[in-house]
């Protein structure tokens, strides 16, 4: 759980015991005044979130094995972990749905349906991609503790009391989720990309990567916007597809993963949560 100033995470040990480590956190957005400008705080919230993403389930490993077994990565590790992890997504996520549409332009020539037919290579290789790392026992627990993670912000925005049997009243799904901000990076990038008009292959694919950035900008300040205004009916129609997706990433818990997931949140609820 991350709030505005620190972070914590928690984890149940072998022992079945708790642990919760916390750290201060500040946000470069917080020292570099240009990086808290629309569009742009996004990409840093995205690399930031990275960061702490990799270094948690890091921790995390390294509890759930024991003391005798423990195995700490370095930051050279950590590095390469996230340039290895940034690799891949855009390999499956840019070159591979884009080259996918460009072998069909003799079949279905015109910039815009080779954006339509990119975007839904896209889609399709997300959710491809997505139900098969859900099959992953490990995975499924990260799943679980993704919806634990959920019930518990839900709880806690509906004002409620954060037991266990309280929050298992809640729902697994949450209209801020990371979740929802990938399917609309992939929407946009339909939208985004159909402006480009016709290109080569080499830099249909180069542009695609260079406009990442601006993909996350756009999309973080969408995800920002349909949080804040989740209540308007419009609102509630545009979030949809990116809360039934989260069915796919999001599993009920048990009630210890709740616990561990209150246990969290209460270590920087001191804070303040975002």
């Amino acid at each position: 759980m991350r709030g505005p100033d620190a972070r914590a995470i928690a984890v149940r040990r072998p022992d079945q015991t708790i642990v919760i480590d916390e750290k201060k956190v500040g946000s470069l957005t917080k020292r570099v005044p240009v990086l808290k400008w629309p569009l742009v705080r996004g990409v840093v919230v995205l690399i930031e979130s990275l960061v702490l993403g990799i270094e948690a389930l890091t921790y995390s490993a390294n509890q759930a094995m024991g003391e005798e077994e423990e195995e700490k990565l370095t930051t050279k590790e950590i590095v390469i972990t996230i340039i290895l992890s940034m690799g891949l997504a855009v390999f499956l996520f840019a070159i591979l749905p884009t080259a996918a549409a460009h072998l069909m332009i003799k079949i279905a020539p015109g910039s815009l349906v080779q954006n339509l037919i990119e975007g839904f290579f896209r889609i399709a290789v997300f959710l491809i991609y997505v139900v098969a790392i859900s099959r992953i026992g490990d995975i499924k627990r990260v799943f679980q503790y993704h919806g634990a993670e959920h019930k518990v912000i839900n709880a806690y925005e509906a004002g409620d009391q954060l037991t266990v049997e309280r929050v298992q009243r809640y729902a697994t799904l949450h209209p801020r989720c990371g979740t929802s901000f990938l399917l609309i990076v992939i929407i946009m990038s339909i939208l985004m990309f159909s402006l480009l008009g016709h290109q080569v292959l080499w830099w249909r694919i180069l542009s695609r990567i260079i406009l990442l950035p601006v993909l996350a900008g756009i999309s973080y300040e969408l995800v920002k916007l349909s949080g804040k205004y989740t209540s308007a009916p419009l609102c509630r129609v545009l979030i949809a597809p990116g809360m039934w997706l989260q069915k796919l990433t999001t599993n009920p818990p048990d009630d210890g993963q709740v616990e561990v997931a209150i246990a969290a949140f209460g270590a920087v609820l001191k804070e303040g949560v975002e």
